[in-house]
């Protein structure tokens, strides 16, 4: 059958791309928006939300005209927030989840309360390790995670309401959950798929959310407490970014047609597994390597300079003319979630003996836009985005590749679950945008008619 399948799909695959295909012109003709992005950049509006914003660029006169970028949580600016919980010594993602998913920040009683409840909510239902991750492994954690989300429904004895009440307790299950899905998903791949012994760990209580990733994902349980506050920094950092990014836009459309919570996070975990979008620090890492096998002296600019312009023309590493881990759809002077990991980031590298690796990072942070505005003869501003920094960091708290995707699906379930109740509670209308029909009308044509 596979042989039958393969001939039929080969037979017809570059007809139907000739008689299926849209130009480019019926885009501009028809003034039609890809990508849902207006001419200058900026996003079509598609809603409104009090969750989450960014600010990459303001208008002036009409023209769009590049800041410094500013990401905020329910107001409060990201920077802030992180200052905020660290100048008190405090780990910051649980405050975090309150204040995106409750709207406020909470007082130390509600804090504490709220963490303790996150701790008595990690544990997976009995018999889902063994049920749902054990007997059906997955080589792509992120595939397992959806899986497991959706899986997820058939242990919950209210799946489908949709109240205020319950949206707030699926969420708080399913941010408190998946970490230990990650875990348990990454030791059981480890066993089956790269021949390593399984070792499963518990959810510990008393640990911080990043604590408890860490000693989960570790055979021996062992972390550091500076690697610890460095996830915990990681995971702040990409919690929440906006209403307009493709996963939180995947999970209000799926959330707009009034199904469960389970369908529609799994809809934003298929999203965020895209290399476009939370692919792509994995991208960065892969072009590091390249840069580092093919550039002979790191510290030499005129070299490094040369290979980022055979980059930017096609001429080496994937062939992609990209940078990865340069450039944002919004942010355009700088990205605030790169500018405070990169200052972590270089603190943890000198402790790891790894600032060789570090100074070219941000050797190439620097050269790639005076490079690139050379080479493509284009004045567009652009600058580091969280990307860039957030692999490196990984790859220095040991946490392997195919990690990287599910770190952030980990910390952005707490975005994607407040637009979820913000869309399911106040939204009112189901999603359904319009696409322009391309094609002619034309009559149908008889069977018998066909081959003449």
């Amino acid at each position: 059958m596979s042989e039958r399948l393969d001939s039929f799909v080969n037979k017809i695959c570059a007809g139907y791309i000739e008689k299926n295909k849209i130009d480019a012109e019926h885009y501009e003709k028809l003034r039609v928006f890809r990508g849902l992005r207006n001419p200058d950049g900026t996003g079509v509006l598609a809603g409104l939300t009090r969750v989450g914003s960014v600010q990459g660029a303001v208008l002036v006169d009409g023209e769009r005209v590049p800041v410094e970028g500013k990401l905020f949580y329910r107001g409060i600016e990201i920077r802030d927030l992180i200052q905020g919980f660290m100048n008190e010594g405090r780990y910051g993602f649980a405050e975090t989840i309150y204040l995106t998913l409750m709207g406020d920040l909470p007082t130390s009683a509600q804090l504490e309360e709220f963490s303790e409840l996150l701790d008595d909510l990690r544990q997976l239902p009995d018999g889902f390790t063994e049920d749902m991750i054990i007997r059906a492994p997955s080589k792509d954690i992120m595939n397992k995670i959806a899986r497991s989300i959706l899986a997820l429904y058939s242990y919950d004895p209210n799946p489908d309401d949709c109240s205020p009440q319950n949206l707030i307790r699926q969420s708080l299950e399913l941010i408190a959950r998946i970490p230990t899905i990650v875990g348990h998903a990454y030791a059981v791949k480890r066993h089956y798929f790269d021949n390593y012994s399984l070792v499963l760990h518990r959810p510990k209580l008393g640990h911080a959310l990043a604590e408890d990733l860490l000693y989960m994902l570790r055979p021996d349980g062992h972390f550091t407490n500076d690697e610890a506050r460095m996830l915990d920094l990681c995971l702040v950092l990409h919690a929440e970014h906006g209403g307009g990014n493709n996963s939180a836009f995947a999970t209000r459309v799926v959330s707009s047609s009034g199904t469960d919570t389970y369908s529609a996070l799994a809809a934003a975990i298929g999203s965020l597994k895209g290399p476009r979008h939370g692919g792509a620090n994995n991208k960065v890492v892969a072009m590091l390597k390249d840069i580092m096998e093919n550039v002979s002296n790191w510290q030499n600019r005129d070299e490094l300079s040369a290979y980022i312009a055979k980059l930017i023309r096609k001429e080496a590493g994937d062939r992609s003319g990209l940078i990865y881990g340069m450039g944002h759809a919004v942010y355009t002077l700088s990205d605030p979630r790169a500018i405070v990991l990169k200052e972590f980031a270089r603190k943890l590298a000198s402790a790891r003996a790894m600032l060789a690796e570090y100074e070219l990072i941000e050797a190439v942070e620097e050269l790639t836009p005076k490079i690139f505005a050379e080479v493509k003869n284009d004045t567009k501003v652009i600058s580091a985005n969280v990307d860039l920094y957030s692999g490196f960091v990984y790859s220095m708290l040991n946490i392997p590749t195919e990690l990287y995707t599910p770190m952030f699906a980990i910390s952005r379930m707490v975005g994607w679950c407040s637009h979820r109740i913000e869309e399911a509670v106040f939204g009112g209308r189901i999603i359904r945008p319009a696409y322009r029909p391309v094609t002619k009308e034309r009559n149908y044509v008889p069977l018998s008619e066909r081959d003449l």
